[in-house]
């Protein structure tokens, strides 16, 4: 460390120092690494510090943001963790329809400013999550049909690069970064310090709920997957298929009109088994925020996932009841989102987010609370899986698993020689890497 001609700057702390415990957990409990060094940057000069310092004392480094990588990709042993948590200003001209917001910002302090000025941004569902990774890997959430991914309202980012500079990218300058920043993942071509969107009005939305027995589960996923990514695109969708122990599936969704034009929308969604409640209602869109806030607190967890392109076949969704019914435990789900709408009028290698044509997402969900449930669940997940790739194409950057050997083509189907060839640009030297880290060649 005597070597470093660069001093650390911003809320800087080591292993010895009292705070160091809280600082170096992440969402994802079940991870507990021992960074040499966190720093908690108050502005892009300390980012700018930080990389340097990495730089001169040839220590590893990640960035750091909401905390929420699901294989704890923003922490490291031994290395240095340069957080943007504290850089959460936001800056918005309500008249140009665009807002600049500090790459530490989280999603429901996020929501809660802009609504207060009547416009917000199609981010996700999780209050806790930063707006850094969500929007690097695309973003989707409860007004993805209608607005589009979080990286299509992207507009401009400045960051700190491999060589400790501050850069800019949007469409005209730096455009190769612009397009692998929106869809590449984070952490793989610099630290971002701040982001410009394109913002959209916002008041009341009209949400619902329905409520089926486990028993009507078949024939209500055949039923959502055929509607919900065709259905108007105004109207955004989620099923979630509970354990057989537990005895539920459940549907819910956002739409930007009337109760009534909901009501009529979801006919066939209604007309599919036997409800036992169905809910629609017209809130302010912050209350909607709140209702779709994605689930715990920080907690053990193991989530993957898969993109569906054409229906699941009756064989296919057999797979995934029969995993549902020997769930070890009664919190494991599965969640549908559905897609199409703005996502797929964007060409796959329109931006760096390649999965534009699929018609939803599932994410398979597991937690557990005492260590010794850890491997039956982490086993149940990775088998559930490995048993629905036939059926499935690629998964999503933001919901990374060591498990997927050939990540490169789940994340990025044929973006990743491009992505290969703008990292060799901007970190040849591969100063921003992980795990599952774009590679320069």
């Amino acid at each position: 460390m005597a070597n470093s001609n660069t001093r650390l700057t911003g809320r800087v702390i080591f292993p010895d120092d009292p705070g160091y415990e809280k600082a170096r957990m992440d969402f994802n409990t079940r991870f507990s690494k021992y960074p040499c060094v966190i720093v908690f940057c108050q502005r892009a000069q300390d980012v700018i510090n930080a990389v340097q310092w990495a730089r001169e004392n040839h220590t590893p480094l990640r960035a750091r943001c909401g905390g929420h990588s699901y294989e704890a990709f923003s922490l490291l042993n031994q290395g240095i963790v340069i957080d943007v948590s504290e850089m959460d200003k936001i800056f918005l001209e309500k008249r140009k329809g665009m807002a600049t917001i500090q790459a530490g910002a989280t999603l429901l302090p996020l929501y809660k400013a802009l609504w207060r000025k009547g416009v917000t941004i199609p981010g996700g569902t999780c209050p806790t999550v930063g707006i850094s990774g969500l929007t690097l890997g695309g973003g989707f959430g409860m007004l993805t049909r209608k607005m589009g991914l979080l990286c299509d309202n992207l507009m401009a980012i400045q960051m700190v690069n491999a060589q400790g500079e501050i850069i800019y990218a949007d469409q005209c300058v730096n455009a190769d970064l612009f397009w692998a920043s929106r869809g590449g993942g984070g952490g793989n071509f610099g630290i971002v310090t701040s982001f410009v969107f394109k913002v959209h009005p916002i008041s009341n939305v009209a949400v619902y709920t329905i409520t089926w027995d486990w028993s009507d589960a078949r024939e209500v996923i055949k039923t959502w997957q055929d509607w919900a990514p065709f259905v108007d695109e105004r109207l955004t969708s989620i099923l979630e298929l509970f354990t057989k122990k537990d005895g539920r599936i459940s549907s819910s969704g956002e739409f930007l009109g009337s109760e009534n034009q909901l009501h009529y929308l979801l006919r066939p969604l209604t007309a599919a088994g036997k409800p036992i409640q169905i809910k629609v209602q017209t809130i302010p869109y912050i209350k909607a925020v709140l209702k779709f806030d994605g689930g715990p607190g920080p907690h053990k967890f193991k989530n993957t996932g898969a993109f569906v392109y054409r229906s699941l076949s009756d064989e296919a969704i057999g797979t995934l009841l029969y995993y549902m019914e020997i769930s070890p435990n009664n919190d494991n789900s599965i969640q549908f989102q559905s897609l199409k709408g703005a996502v797929s009028e964007v060409p796959p290698d329109g931006t760096a987010y390649f999965h534009r044509e699929a018609s939803y997402i599932m994410q398979y969900i597991t937690q557990w609370k005492a260590d010794n449930e850890e491997c039956p669940n982490i086993c149940w997940v990775e088998k559930l899986r490995q048993s629905m790739l036939r059926y499935v194409d690629g998964t999503y950057v933001n919901w990374p698993d060591l498990s997927i050997k050939d990540w490169p083509c789940a994340y990025y189907g044929t973006n990743y020689q491009e992505l290969m060839r703008i990292k060799r640009k901007y970190d040849p030297e591969n100063i921003f890497h992980f795990e599952q880290s774009i590679c320069p060649d």
